[in-house]
């Protein structure tokens, strides 16, 4: 695929405590950056959401509370993350 971008461009993946959008969290975010001269980052985060993971969402991605247990949460990256997006478009998948 030939991309003609002007700015970077960010592609997200997620992986939730669950399904519902008002009260599940983030326990993995992957990020793929596209600069327009065609390099790219990929930078995964693996996140204490602070609340239990429920089973139905650790079958789907194999996460488990034990796993984020010593891990930041999201408001420990939220300043990195800042910096990262700053200037970029957004993309997502399965979004």
């Amino acid at each position: 695929m030939n991309l003609q971008l002007d700015r970077p461009l960010i592609f997200l993946d997620l992986e939730t405590t669950g399904l519902s959008i008002s009260s599940d969290r983030i326990v993995e975010l992957s990020c793929l950056k596209l600069f327009p001269d065609g390099t790219e980052q990929v930078k995964t985060y693996l996140l204490n959401p602070t609340i239990p993971i429920s089973p139905k969402a650790t079958e789907i991605h194999g996460i488990t509370d034990a796993d984020v247990a010593g891990c930041p949460t999201f408001a420990d990256i939220a300043r990195e993350l800042t910096a990262l997006f700053e200037g970029c478009d957004f993309a997502g998948y399965n979004s």
